[in-house]
Protein backbone atom coordinates (compact mmCIF):
# COMPACT_ATOMS: atom_id res chain seq x y z
CA UNK A 1 0.00 0.00 0.00
CA UNK A 2 1.55 3.73 -1.02
CA UNK A 3 1.45 5.98 1.42
CA UNK A 4 0.33 9.55 0.48
CA UNK A 5 2.28 11.96 1.01
CA UNK A 6 0.46 14.18 3.13
CA UNK A 7 -0.90 11.54 4.93
CA UNK A 8 -0.56 11.76 9.09
CA UNK A 9 -0.14 8.62 10.99
CA UNK A 10 -2.34 8.62 14.47
CA UNK A 11 0.36 9.54 16.53
CA UNK A 12 -1.96 9.53 19.59
CA UNK A 13 -5.50 10.59 21.03
CA UNK A 14 -5.89 14.23 20.96
CA UNK A 15 -6.01 14.33 24.56
CA UNK A 16 -2.69 13.04 25.42
CA UNK A 17 -1.03 15.27 22.46
CA UNK A 18 -2.78 18.13 24.17
CA UNK A 19 -1.78 17.15 28.05
CA UNK A 20 2.28 16.74 25.83
CA UNK A 21 1.88 20.10 24.11
CA UNK A 22 1.01 21.61 27.85
CA UNK A 23 3.54 20.16 29.45
CA UNK A 24 6.02 21.75 27.11
CA UNK A 25 4.44 24.89 27.14
CA UNK A 26 4.57 25.28 30.75
CA UNK A 27 8.42 24.37 30.52
CA UNK A 28 8.78 27.47 27.68
CA UNK A 29 7.20 29.33 30.04
CA UNK A 30 9.44 28.70 33.79
CA UNK A 31 12.42 28.80 30.90
CA UNK A 32 11.25 32.25 30.66
CA UNK A 33 10.16 33.34 33.75
CA UNK A 34 13.78 32.20 35.36
CA UNK A 35 15.49 34.61 32.46
CA UNK A 36 13.64 37.03 34.15
CA UNK A 37 11.16 38.30 31.50
CA UNK A 38 7.71 39.50 32.29
CA UNK A 39 5.34 37.36 31.27
CA UNK A 40 3.47 40.45 29.94
CA UNK A 41 6.03 40.75 27.43
CA UNK A 42 5.96 37.23 25.84
CA UNK A 43 2.45 35.22 26.62
CA UNK A 44 0.80 37.12 23.29
CA UNK A 45 3.79 35.58 21.62
CA UNK A 46 3.72 31.93 22.70
CA UNK A 47 1.46 29.45 20.94
CA UNK A 48 -2.00 28.31 22.13
CA UNK A 49 -2.01 24.85 23.02
CA UNK A 50 -4.14 23.57 20.16
CA UNK A 51 -1.34 25.58 17.60
CA UNK A 52 2.08 23.21 19.74
CA UNK A 53 -0.06 20.19 19.17
CA UNK A 54 -0.25 21.26 15.26
CA UNK A 55 3.16 21.87 14.98
CA UNK A 56 3.94 18.47 16.49
CA UNK A 57 1.62 17.18 13.71
CA UNK A 58 3.21 18.99 11.35
CA UNK A 59 6.94 18.04 12.34
CA UNK A 60 5.81 14.48 12.39
CA UNK A 61 5.18 14.62 9.02
CA UNK A 62 8.30 16.80 8.00
CA UNK A 63 10.36 13.67 9.85
CA UNK A 64 8.01 11.50 7.93
CA UNK A 65 8.95 13.03 4.97
CA UNK A 66 12.93 12.76 5.20
CA UNK A 67 13.06 15.95 6.69
CA UNK A 68 12.41 18.36 3.66
CA UNK A 69 11.13 21.61 4.31
CA UNK A 70 7.65 21.74 3.05
CA UNK A 71 7.07 24.40 0.25
CA UNK A 72 4.03 26.63 0.54
CA UNK A 73 1.20 24.17 -1.07
CA UNK A 74 2.69 21.36 0.95
CA UNK A 75 2.59 23.29 4.32
CA UNK A 76 -1.18 23.87 3.43
CA UNK A 77 -1.89 20.39 2.40
CA UNK A 78 -0.49 19.14 5.84
CA UNK A 79 -2.26 21.72 7.75
CA UNK A 80 -5.35 20.76 6.11
CA UNK A 81 -4.69 17.00 6.95
CA UNK A 82 -4.14 18.04 10.36
CA UNK A 83 -7.96 19.48 10.59
CA UNK A 84 -9.21 17.04 8.79
CA UNK A 85 -7.94 13.99 11.08
CA UNK A 86 -8.73 16.11 14.40
CA UNK A 87 -11.53 18.25 14.05
CA UNK A 88 -11.10 20.01 17.25
CA UNK A 89 -8.06 21.39 16.02
CA UNK A 90 -9.33 22.93 12.74
CA UNK A 91 -9.86 26.64 14.27
CA UNK A 92 -6.28 26.64 15.16
CA UNK A 93 -4.95 25.04 12.07
CA UNK A 94 -6.83 27.71 10.10
CA UNK A 95 -5.08 30.63 12.77
CA UNK A 96 -1.88 29.17 11.63
CA UNK A 97 -2.89 29.10 7.42
CA UNK A 98 -2.64 32.22 5.85
CA UNK A 99 -0.95 34.82 3.15
CA UNK A 100 0.00 36.99 5.28
CA UNK A 101 2.80 36.91 7.84
CA UNK A 102 2.93 36.69 11.54
CA UNK A 103 4.21 38.78 14.03
CA UNK A 104 5.43 35.84 16.21
CA UNK A 105 8.88 34.80 15.71
CA UNK A 106 7.67 30.97 15.86
CA UNK A 107 4.91 30.98 13.27
CA UNK A 108 5.49 28.87 10.45
CA UNK A 109 3.80 30.61 7.86
CA UNK A 110 5.92 29.11 4.46
CA UNK A 111 6.95 32.35 2.95
CA UNK A 112 9.07 32.40 -0.77
CA UNK A 113 12.23 34.24 -0.36
CA UNK A 114 12.98 36.63 -3.17
CA UNK A 115 16.75 35.86 -3.94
Amino acid sequence: MAKHEDSLRRRASLELLRAEAADELSVLVDERLRAGEDPWDFMEDLPSVDELVVFMLRADNITDNGGARPNAARHYRVLRQIALEYPPLTKAVWRLIGDEGSHRRWDAVVRADAT
